[in-house]
């Protein structure tokens, strides 16, 4: 699975496709339009998809999201305009919530069918720091070939990128059915049940919950770059002031393993520790408030796979990528609050937020009954 995580986020468009938009005559207004459709997209589509990977396979909606993000892509780079673009984002919207909830029940499940379920958090850091560190080559990918063939040459490589990470997805095992599996129900019923699971279980919706709001505070990664600019970074040296906060994620997301034994109090602690130093960084406001930021966000991803694990011990295998999807789809709504407290009070009111969630935290994971 490192390898699919690789491939499906070394895709060079990604640092480019907001140009590419720009470049083919978009107004601001239309740009935005896609980003919102993109979203509306996901929130919608988030839990019918998740449902869909309980009932049949995961692995194949690995895939499908794979086929399905590599059509939108194609539509970009053939037929570049309003309506392709839109099209493009519908595409990539529904390969997106497909992938969620289904990557981390295929993952769950086999390694529970290796007698391994302990080594989740560790494991699936390791996939989110591997998906962190695609973008290093997605950059460098985007920076050679744009001089050589422009948006085009880039669309068609991301195209091809795509397919080749729905081929490993492919080869990816899959944990065998049960007999009870065998005789599972149909698909309203599993999504029913799901969502029943998500919302009434003793000891789930809570962890639901948490999972979805820690997994919101990621958004703060848009404002990475207008953070450093905004301390006196020149625009050519962001990139490069850019990167040890990624390393930073990376390094947090691949000790994940180390910090899930931590009891819920200790975990809250983390956070709260980790937006203080995010806090003070803001404080500071100068070059050197990076380092803050690159602690922040180690701590953060650490607690954020530590979280999702928590969330995943206490989730059947049958509704494992349904109620997955309905924390992923909270997480959606949640970031769009989020995106409203860097309007109003910039890292201060990301800060507070966090805060408030690190005290919520144990209560939101305290033990089922």
């Amino acid at each position: 699975m490192l390898g699919w995580a690789l491939l499906s986020d070394a895709v060079a468009l990604y640092p480019l496709y907001a140009l590419l938009f720009s470049d083919t005559g978009l107004s601001d207004a239309e740009i935005s339009l896609l980003f919102a459709t993109w979203s509306v997209v996901g929130i919608l589509a988030e839990v019918p998809t998740g449902a869909l990977a309980d009932r049949f396979s995961r692995r194949t909606c690995l895939v499908a999201a794979g086929v399905l993000q590599a059509a939108g892509f194609g539509l970009w780079t053939a037929a570049p305009g309003f309506g392709a673009f839109l099209a493009g984002f519908v595409l990539w919207g529904l390969g997106g919530v497909l992938a969620s909830g289904a990557r981390e029940a295929l993952l769950y499940d086999g390694l529970a069918a290796a007698g391994a379920a302990q080594h989740y958090a560790g494991v699936n850091g390791r996939i989110s720091a591997a998906e962190l560190a695609a973008q290093l080559p997605a950059a460098g990918l985007a920076t050679l070939l744009f001089p050589l063939g422009g948006y085009a040459l880039v669309g068609w490589v991301s195209v091809a990128t795509c397919l080749a990470a729905a081929l490993v997805a492919s080869t990816i095992p899959e944990a065998p059915r049960t007999a009870d599996d065998e005789d599972e129900p149909g698909y309203l019923a599993t999504l029913r049940a799901g969502l029943r699971i998500a919302a009434s279980r003793p000891g789930v919706p809570g962890v639901v919950a948490a999972a979805a709001l820690v997994t919101s505070i990621d958004g703060v990664e848009e404002y990475f770059p207008l953070i450093v600019a905004g301390w006196g970074v020149p625009v050519a040296l962001v990139p490069v002031a850019d990167l040890p906060i990624v390393l930073g994620g990376m390094a947090g997301a691949a000790l994940a393993g180390r910090a899930a034994g931590l009891r819920a109090g200790r975990l809250a602690a983390l956070l709260a520790a980790s937006m203080l130093v995010f806090a003070g960084a803001g404080l500071v406001g100068r070059p050197i408030g990076i380092v803050g930021v690159l602690l922040f966000y180690a701590g953060y991803r650490a607690v954020l796979a530590v979280t999702d694990a928590r969330m995943q011990d206490r989730i059947d295998s049958s509704s494992r990528a349904t109620v997955t999807s309905v924390a992923g789809m909270g997480a959606d709504v949640a970031t769009i609050g989020l995106y409203g407290l860097w309007a109003l009070g910039g890292i201060t009111g990301v800060a507070l937020f966090g805060l408030a969630l690190a005290a919520l935290l144990p209560l939101l994971l305290r033990p089922r009954p």
